[in-house]
C-alpha cells in the first residue's frame, strides 16, 4: 500500500510496540514531499530506486519457517503434521521507506501483475488460459496444421474426382453421366433431373422443339398426333391439353428451320412414364411434308374486350386482369402474383423468401377490392423459390406457389400466357401493369386494384443500371406510373397473340419518380426453371 504526505506534516507511528530505535529510524527516514511505499515485513528493506516492478506475490521469499511444517520429502503424508511448540513471530511492524522519483512532466503509468518470488516477467504464465507447455503446444499446432492440409487435400481430390468436366452432373447424387445420356428418355440421375426440361415451345407460332443428342431439335408434324400432344403438355408443367397446329416451315423463324426431327411409334397404348425426347423413337428427318408442329397446352392470355388507359394508374374494372391475384400473409395483403395454370400462381421470390409455411398464406383471385375479414382466400399445398436467390439481390428473384385445388376460369380469372422460347417484345411497346400497392410513395397500400400501361425499355437503358439478364426495366423516363409498395410480385403483362407475362414485379427505387423505372424480373430468362418446377410435381402427381 502507498500513501504520502506533505511537507511540515508529523508521522503517527501505526505500532507503538517497536523500539526506540525503529521508530528513530522511522523518522530519520522521512523527507518532505517524498513519494513513500509502505509494506509489510520481517526485516529491514533497503531503500530502493524507481522500481520497475512491484512484488505483490502472496508467498514470502524468506521460506526458512516453512520446513517446521512440512517437508514433502521427509513427511510422511499418513501422519499429522506436528505443529511447532514456540511461540509465534511477533507482528512486524510497518516500515516507511522513501522512494526517489525523479521529476516528470506527467503522470507514469505503472502496470502491477502479481508474480512468485524469483520469477521473471517474460517467464510469467497467462492467469486466464491453462499453462500448456511449449512442446505439447507445438505439437498440437503441427498436428492441427496436418489435419487442415488432409481437409484440403481431400475436398481438392474430390471436386476434381467430380469436375465433371464435358459431362452432366447430377445435383441429386453428384454424380457425372454423358451429355448423350441426358434427355435420352432414360433416368440416369437419382430424381430424374437429367429428363427434366426436354422440350419446349419456341418462338412466335409456339413450335414444339425437344433436346435430342446436345442439341434442340425442331418436331415435324410427320407422326404426330394429338395422344403425342398431351405427352409434350405435361412435360412443359400442364395438366391440360388444347391442341396441335400445322405450322408451314417456311414461317417459322430460321433458327428453328434446321434439325428437324420426327417420332415414329404407335400413339395407342402410351405408357405414364413415355418421354418426348426417348431416343429410341427419334429420328432425324427433312420434313418432307415441309410442317412442323406447334403445341397449345392452356387457354390463356384473354380478357373482356375494354380497354383502360399503381402509381398515376386508375382504378381497374372487373375483368381487366383476370390474371392477378392478392396472396394474403397472416391475413394481410403482401404482394401481388400472377395465374399461369389451374395449380400454380407465379410472384417474385422476395415476397416468400423466410416466409414459405404454406399454412400461412392464401391467395385471391378474381378480386378487384380487397376482401375484408380474411376469408374465401385459396389455401396453399407449396411455395417454391428459385435456389440460388439471395434477399436483396435482384437476379433469380421469382417464386411458385401451387393451390391445394384447381381455380376455376371464368371471366374474372383468366391465366396468362407464359412467353415462348426466344419470344421478343419490342422497346418502347407499351405493357400493362397492375396491383394493390401504394398509389404515391411512401403511402399506404390500396384497397382496390389499380392499373397503368408502362413503356418497356432497350435492355441497354437496363444494363446501364448495373442490372442483368434476369431484369427488365419499364417506365416513362419522366415519372408518373410505375410499381409501388405492394405491388412486388405482380405482371408486367405485354399484348402479343395473347395477352403474355413478361416480367413480374422486383423493384422499383422510388414510385413513379423521373428516370427511375421499375424492375421486374425476365420471365424468358426464368422459363427453364419455371417449367422444370412444374414438369416436377406433374410427374410426382402420376
Amino acid at each position: 500500500m502507498a500513501s504520502s504526505q506533505t511537507a511540515g506534516e508529523t508521522e503517527r507511528p501505526v505500532s507503538q510496540g517497536g523500539s526506540r530505535q525503529e521508530r528513530d529510524a522511522v523518522e530519520e527516514g522521512t523527507e518532505s514531499g517524498a513519494l513513500e511505499l509502505v509494506s509489510i515485513t520481517e526485516e529491514d528493506l533497503p531503500v530502493v530506486e524507481t522500481p520497475t516492478t512491484f512484488n505483490v506475490s502472496s508467498f514470502s521469499s524468506d521460506n526458512s519457517h516453512s520446513s517446521h511444517f512440512y517437508d514433502p520429502d521427509t513427511q510422511d503424508p499418513h501422519v499429522p503434521v506436528e505443529l511447532p511448540t514456540v511461540a509465534s513471530a511477533p507482528l512486524p511492524v510497518y516500515k516507511a521507506h522513501n522512494l526517489q522519483i525523479p521529476p516528470s512532466p506527467g503522470v507514469p503509468v505503472i502496470k502491477v501483475q502479481p508474480f512468485l518470488h524469483g520469477e521473471r516477467l517474460s517467464d510469467l504464465k497467462s492467469l486466464c488460459w491453462p499453462y500448456v507447455p511449449r512442446r505439447l503446444l507445438a505439437l498440437l499446432i503441427i498436428l492441427g496444421l496436418l489435419i487442415v492440409l488432409i481437409l484440403v487435400l481431400g475436398i481438392g481430390l474430390g471436386v476434381g474426382l467430380k469436375s465433371c468436366s464435358g459431362k452432366f452432373r447430377c445435383l441429386s447424387s453428384v454424380q457425372c453421366i454423358s451429355r448423350n445420356a441426358v434427355c435420352d428418355g432414360v433416368e440416369d440421375c437419382g430424381d430424374g433431373e437429367d429428363e427434366l426440361s426436354c422440350v419446349r415451345v419456341s418462338g412466335r407460332s409456339s413450335v414444339l422443339q425437344v433436346f435430342s443428342r446436345g442439341s434442340w431439335r425442331t418436331v415435324c408434324s410427320e407422326g404426330w398426333g394429338s395422344h403425342l400432344g398431351s405427352v409434350a403438355c405435361r412435360q412443359l408443367g400442364y395438366n391440360s391439353f388444347v391442341s396441335t397446329t400445322d405450322v408451314p416451315v417456311s414461317s417459322i423463324e430460321a433458327v428453328f428451320q434446321n434439325n428437324l426431327v420426327a417420332l415414329n411409334i404407335n400413339q395407342t397404348g402410351l405408357q405414364d412414364n413415355f418421354k418426348i425426347q426417348n431416343s429410341s423413337h427419334l429420328r432425324k428427318t427433312q420434313c418432307t411434308s415441309g410442317v412442323v408442329t406447334a403445341v397449345k397446352c392452356i387457354e390463356c392470355g384473354s380478357r373482356p374486350a375494354v380497354r383502360s388507359r399503381i402509381v398515376g394508374g386508375n382504378v381497374s374494372r372487373s375483368g381487366l386482369v383476370p390474371w392477378q391475384v392478392s396472396l394474403h400473409y397472416q391475413n394481410q395483403h403482401l404482394c401481388g402474383g400472377s395465374v399461369i395454370s389451374e395449380r400454380w400462381i407465379l410472384t417474385a421470390a422476395h415476397c416468400v423468401y423466410g416466409f414459405a409455411q404454406p399454412v400461412l398464406w392464401a391467395v385471391y383471385a378474381g378480386i378487384t377490392d380487397q376482401p375484408l375479414g380474411g376469408t374465401g382466400g385459396l389455401s396453399v399445398e407449396k411455395i417454391i423459390y428459385h435456389a440460388n436467390y439471395r434477399p436483396g439481390g435482384l437476379s433469380y428473384n421469382i417464386a411458385l406457389i401451387k393451390l391445394k385445388l384447381p381455380l376455376s376460369f371464368n371471366d374474372q380469372v383468366v391465366p396468362i400466357c407464359l412467353p415462348s422460347n426466344g419470344e421478343s417484345f419490342e422497346d418502347g411497346q407499351m405493357c400493362l401493369i397492375s396491383g394493390w400497392g401504394a398509389t404515391v410513395d411512401g403511402g399506404e397500400a390500396s384497397l382496390s386494384l389499380h392499373t397503368a400501361q408502362v413503356p418497356l425499355l432497350s435492355s441497354r437503358d437496363c444494363r446501364r443500371r448495373g442490372l442483368t439478364s434476369w431484369n427488365i426495366c419499364a417506365g416513362f423516363s419522366e415519372g408518373g406510373a410505375g410499381t409501388c409498395q405492394g405491388d412486388s410480385g405482380g405482371p408486367l403483362a405485354c399484348q402479343g397473340s395473347g395477352w403474355t407475362l413478361v416480367g413480374a414485379a422486383s423493384w422499383a427505387e422510388s414510385c413513379g419518380q423521373a428516370n427511375k423505372p421499375g424492375i421486374y424480373t425476365s420471365i424468358n430468362e426464368a422459363l427453364t426453371w419455371i417449367q422444370q418446377q412444374m414438369e416436377k410435381e406433374e410427374d410426382q402427381r402420376r
